[in-house]
């Protein structure tokens, strides 16, 4: 059996992305998809209270777990080993797409995981904090966090947040990165930073 497993972690955001995602890569890899798990829950959840968790339980010795990215296990390193943990025990293999991952059940590949997630998870410690910094910073500097009329909802959503957009931006984040957050496109805030920001922040990546 070839499982496709996705997750978001709110209603506002599609499952459709993952879905293409993962079609195309079966379909590069000659692999039929025989069934869907969709879910909508946050990644920091245990996998035993979420679809996930049903779906290790039903998987047989020689089965397959697709994902688009190792972080649609879970937000942390301890949740995707325990993820991966279950898939080990149960024969199963893991492919990830973003990551281009394949991972059987043999140590190496498990250490190599562990590696990823724990380097994952470092870095995603140290956006939250520089995002952090960077807000108390505009605070202190007396910015002002507002909304201007006569903008499209997107151009509004993203008013009501420039403080915490550009926050993140300063942070590391990538644009793709921060607008996914601020729930619009990257071409919306591409657009927003153009018109109403101070430019690219000195720290932000390219997406």
């Amino acid at each position: 059996m070839v499982f496709a497993y996705i997750r978001v972690s709110t209603e506002k955001q599609s499952l459709e992305n993952q879905r293409f995602a993962l079609e195309e890569f079966a379909q590069k890899n000659g692999l039929v998809i025989d069934e869907w798990v969709c879910e909508t829950v946050s990644g920091t959840k245990e996998t035993r209270g979420r679809k996930l968790g049903g779906l290790f339980k039903r998987a047989k010795k020689g089965d397959t777990i697709i994902i688009s990215e190792i972080s649609r296990l879970g937000r942390n390193v301890f949740i995707i080993m325990e993820a991966l943990g279950a898939c080990n025990k149960k024969g199963c293999h893991v492919l990830s797409v973003k990551e281009d991952f394949r991972l059987g059940t043999d140590t190496v590949c498990t250490v190599l995981l562990f590696a990823f997630s724990l380097a994952a998870q470092i870095e995603r410690n140290l956006i939250s904090q520089r995002t952090r910094e960077a807000l108390a910073r505009r605070k202190a500097e007396g910015k002002h966090l507002g909304r201007k009329h006569g903008f499209a909802p997107a151009m509004r959503r993203l008013e009501a947040r420039r403080d915490e957009v550009l926050a993140l931006l300063e942070g590391g984040a990538t644009r793709r990165g921060a607008a996914k957050k601020a729930g619009v496109s990257e071409g919306t805030l591409r657009a927003f930073l153009k018109a109403r920001g101070p430019g690219r922040p000195r720290n932000e990546k390219a997406a």
